[in-house]
C-alpha cells in the first residue's frame, strides 16, 4: 500500500485521510468532482510533492481510469451523504453512490488494482432487530435510498472480489464527527443557535438513539485493519468491519453537550415523532467486537467528539457559508 488513490479527497473524511496518508510517507492521488468537497481542506497536502489533485467525476470513467493510473490501493469515500433528502432526489444516490461504485471497480480492474476499502454505513441494516447490531445481523427492510445504494456498491464489491481476485474491505460507519465536518446534527443546532440563540428547532422527539465516532478514531481503524491484512498476506475475498463507539447517546444528550459548550439555555421546539425524516433510524447503536479484537479501539467518548466538533466549527465560520 504506497501508490493510493484517494476518491472524495476533497471531502471530511477523505481530506482527513490523505493528510494522515501523507505523514505515513505513501503517494497518494486525491479524486474529487468538488460538488461538495473544500479545496481549503486539501491546501496543506497541496504543498507535499507526493500528492496530487485531480478533479474529476466518478461517473466519467475515462476520466477515472486514466487518474488511477500507477496506484495499488484505492479508498472510495466520495458519496452522496445526504440522507434526509435522498426521496427528492432519488437518481442521486443511484449515480453518485452505486454507479460510481461500479465505475471505481471497473477502473481498477483496467489498471490492475487489486485492493479497495469502500466507505459504508451502518444504515444498510435498516431498523435493526438485534442491538448492539453485529456485521452478520440479518438485514430487514431497506429504510432509506442512501443506504440501498451503498449496500448495492457492497454487493458490486463482493461480485469482483469473487469474479476478478480482488481484496475488499468493506467499513460500515456510525455518523462521523470531527475537524473538517460539514454536514450534520453538530453543524445545523450550532447554526441555528447563531441564528437564533433563544430557541432551537430539533427534528423528531429528541430521543433518537445514535452512536458517533471521531474521524481521526475512524481513520486509525481503517488503517489498522488494512495495513495488518496486507502485512500477514492473508487472502480473503471481503472483510466487513463495523466501525462505531461502544456507547450511543440522544439527540437530546447531543443538545445538553452543544449548549453547554456555548453558554446557551434555549427553547427547545420538537417537530415530534419518533424520528427526524423518512429513513432516520430511532436506534443505531453497531456491535464492534470485530474491529476491537484487532487491538483498536477510540480515543474519543461521543461527548468529546461533539464538542471537538463544536470547536472547529466556532473557528471556522466560514464552512456555513459554503454548504
Amino acid at each position: 500500500m504506497d501508490n493510493i488513490f484517494v476518491t472524495g479527497a476533497a471531502g471530511f473524511i477523505g481530506s482527513s485521510l490523505v493528510d494522515v496518508l501523507l505523514a505515513q510517507g505513501k503517494q497518494v492521488v486525491g479524486w474529487d468532482d468538488l460538488s461538495t468537497g473544500r479545496l481549503e481542506f486539501v491546501a496543506g497536502a497541496q504543498k507535499q510533492p507526493n500528492f496530487k489533485l485531480v478533479r474529476g467525476d466518478n461517473l466519467d470513467l475515462g476520466g477515472l481510469t486514466a487518474a488511477m493510473r500507477g496506484c495499488d490501493t484505492i479508498f472510495h469515500l466520495a458519496a452522496n451523504a445526504d440522507v434526509r433528502f435522498g426521496l427528492q432526489h432519488p437518481r442521486k444516490d443511484l449515480e453518485q453512490n452505486t454507479l460510481a461504485t461500479f465505475n471505481v471497480l471497473e477502473a481498477m480492474r483496467a489498471n490492475g488494482i487489486k485492493t479497495i476499502a469502500f466507505a459504508s454505513t451502518g444504515s444498510v441494516y435498516g431498523e435493526a432487530t438485534v442491538i448492539p447490531t453485529p456485521e452478520d445481523a440479518p438485514f430487514p427492510i431497506q429504510t432509506s435510498l442512501y443506504a440501498t445504494s451503498k449496500l448495492a456498491g457492497e454487493g458490486l464489491i463482493h461480485s469482483y472480489c469473487e469474479g476478478f481476485g480482488f481484496e475488499g474491505y468493506v467499513f460500515r460507519f456510525v455518523s462521523i464527527l470531527g475537524e473538517r465536518y460539514t454536514h450534520g446534527h453538530v453543524l445545523d443546532f450550532f447554526k441555528q443557535l447563531i441564528d437564533h440563540p433563544d430557541h432551537l428547532k430539533v427534528l423528531g422527539d429528541g430521543t433518537q438513539r445514535k452512536s458517533y465516532l471521531y474521524v481521526q478514531d475512524c481513520l486509525s481503524a481503517m488503517l489498522q485493519v488494512m495495513n495488518r491484512s496486507l502485512a500477514k498476506k492473508a487472502k480473503h475475498r471481503v472483510e466487513i468491519f463495523n466501525l462505531g463507539t461502544d456507547e450511543y447517546v440522544q439527540v437530546n444528550d447531543s443538545i445538553r453537550f452543544i449548549c453547554g459548550a456555548m453558554g446557551l439555555q434555549p427553547r427547545l421546539e420538537y417537530s415530534g415523532g419518533d424520528r427526524g425524516w423518512v429513513g432516520d433510524n430511532p436506534f443505531i447503536f453497531l456491535d464492534t467486537k470485530k474491529i476491537r479484537a484487532t487491538g483498536w479501539k477510540p480515543q474519543l467518548t461521543i461527548e468529546q467528539s461533539v464538542l471537538c466538533t463544536l470547536r472547529w466549527l466556532q473557528d471556522n465560520r466560514w464552512v456555513l457559508q459554503h454548504r
